[in-house]
């Protein structure tokens, strides 16, 4: 993919994919390759090629990378590439026993590296305060949190593509580690700082710098909230497909490939290289988004059983049927009595295991008949097939932002209801997510409840489950004192009890929050060595020092004994 003389660190991607689909032509990506020497430099911008997806999404996706390289760093790449790295040339893969232990940069190297950076970026963009520290280092739903010693030393905030490439080249040039943020939303430990470095805060770039209605796509910058592309879609009448939770920014939800409710029918494409890779990679500077057409007379459905196997079965069944719906969200029966408990909704919801669908009948012009549409008769018979208890749909706007209000208000409810039965006020949460083929997610749920059931876990923590289930990908809401050392043992049992029993039903230990730094032994027990051992190796392709969101994904220092 790469010529010879472009493996270098320093790069940032600046168009990205957001599709779900798992099947491409043979075509191959173009590459945007940014030269820059000490004396000058060029942009040479490759045009885009499209990859060929199958004939269920009729969907057009593309990536653009640009790869900034600089006479220093491609002076290091061939001369000191292979100086940390044992038996590099010889093998295939990298093992973490063929590395030695990564070397960054003094004291007097990241004061030199600081210097440099005050030369093109703002004071008033450069931060040391102990409360930005503080905020870029942790946030409240994080099930990993950092250690005393885990904070970064500076956090700086880019305006530019051309910022980023300079912080970038300085980073490489003495050594100094980089994590990446946007949100901070993210939920796996992604933003702790191992290392001691620099956070590149990217909320700065921002913009919407082009809307392409007749292509249907957006190029944005990586600090956009999807919620403000959706309020500026909105009266275009278009769609950006992903929805996760409210500060969500688009290079982290590229970064973490995350989809929010919309999984089942918007997501992204996981078989890019770059998406998903966290930060370990580069840095997202610039994308360009996928749009849809918004849905017109989308209606959303409740549908309520008796037992959690008949729903996932129906889900099963419209899956078999190739009813296309653009939500398939499951919530337990405890997370039903939270929303009742909490009153965070205007309707009193059965206390049952209940399915939510959002349903669109391109047959049906007008909402005022909906009730006559074949497509919603054809989810309700095969939802009765399985013994619901309960069919409703929403036959007018304000009937459907009434039902679909139970899944936007299912984290505030459980936190409540979970403090209230606790009888802790202050309660912590923290939330974590894996994803198993269909046909096992009623075993693995049913365990899971199973065990949260148990008197020395259900005495000390409070749990929900939800799912984006149309892909088997469901979360669990954990609420617990993270003052009590017992409790947060105890956390860690139930997360990884959770995590293991998904990679045994033939799933992943995540949907879509990413691995990040908690979750790192489980993707080795899922993919094993080799194909850690070959990740790594792309890794150190690209980033030969090891600066990128060190100890992000799996290890790439053998002295590292943190699971």
């Amino acid at each position: 993919m790469f010529s010879h003389n472009a493996r270098t660190l320093g790069f940032t991607f600046s168009r990205s994919i957001n599709h779900f689909n798992r099947f491409y032509s043979n075509k191959t990506l173009k590459l945007a390759v940014k030269t820059h020497s000490n004396k000058n430099s060029e942009n040479n911008s490759g045009k885009k090629k499209d990859f060929g997806f199958s004939d269920t999404f009729k969907i057009v996706s593309t990536v653009l990378l640009s790869t900034l390289l600089s006479a220093s760093v491609t002076t290091y790449y061939y001369e000191d590439r292979f100086q940390n790295f044992k038996n590099f040339e010889s093998n295939s893969v990298t093992k973490l026993n063929d590395l030695t232990t990564s070397q960054y940069g003094s004291k007097q190297d990241f004061d030199n590296a600081i210097a440099e950076i005050k030369q093109f970026i703002p004071e008033d963009n450069i931060s040391q305060s102990p409360s930005e520290i503080s905020t870029h280092s942790d946030n409240y739903w994080n099930s990993h949190h950092p250690t005393e010693d885990q904070f970064p030393k500076i956090v700086i905030y880019p305006e530019s593509t051309e910022d980023v490439s300079k912080l970038l080249k300085i980073s490489n040039k003495h050594n100094i580690p980089i994590v990446p943020y946007s949100g901070g939303t993210s939920l796996e430990g992604h933003f702790i700082n191992t290392r001691n470095g620099i956070v590149i805060d990217l909320n700065r770039m921002n913009k919407i710098i082009k809307l392409n209605e007749n292509d249907l796509d957006v190029v944005v910058q990586p600090g956009l909230g999807w919620q403000d592309l959706d309020e500026y879609l909105k009266p275009k009448n278009l769609l950006f497909g992903p929805d996760p939770g409210p500060g969500a920014e688009i290079g982290g939800m590229i970064g973490t490939s995350c989809s929010g409710t919309n999984a089942y029918r918007y997501g992204y494409n996981l078989t890019s290289l770059f998406i998903g890779s966290e930060g370990t990679l580069g840095i997202i500077t610039e994308a360009t988004l996928k749009l849809h057409n918004r849905p017109v007379n989308e209606t959303v459905a409740v549908v309520s059983f008796d037992e959690l196997n008949d729903a996932t079965n129906t889900v099963q069944q419209i899956l078999q049927n190739n009813i296309q719906l653009n939500a398939i969200e499951l919530l337990d029966d405890e997370m039903m009595k939270c929303l009742n408990s909490s009153e965070a909704t205007s309707k009193k919801w059965l206390e049952k295991p209940t399915i939510l669908l959002k349903i669109v009948d391109p047959s049906i012009d007008d909402e005022k008949n909906l009730k006559n549409s074949k497509l919603i008769s054809k989810v309700k018979n095969i939802c009765q097939s399985n013994s619901s208890i309960n069919f409703e749909f929403a036959k007018n706007e304000d009937e459907k932002t009434e039902l679909w209000s139970a899944r936007k208000n299912i984290l505030w409810s459980s936190i409540d209801n979970g403090r209230r039965l606790l009888n802790n006020p202050n309660a912590a949460v923290c939330t974590t997510d894996v994803a198993v083929p269909i046909t096992n997610l009623s075993e693995i749920i049913k365990e899971i409840k199973v065990k949260f059931e148990l008197p020395k876990y259900k005495s000390r923590i409070y749990s929900t489950i939800v799912g984006h289930v149309g892909d088997g990908n469901f979360h669990t809401i954990l609420i617990f004192d993270d003052t009590n050392k017992e409790d947060k043992l105890l956390i860690k049992e139930l997360i990884d009890y959770m995590t293991q029993r998904a990679i045994d039903l033939d799933g992943t230990c995540t949907g879509e929050h990413g691995v990040g730094f908690g979750k790192r032994t489980f993707l080795y027990n899922e993919l094993g060595e080799d194909a850690i051992s070959l990740m790594r190796r792309i890794k150190l392709s690209l980033d030969p020092k090891r600066l990128l969101n060190p100890d992000k994904i799996f290890k790439i220092d053998p002295k590292d004994k943190d699971e």
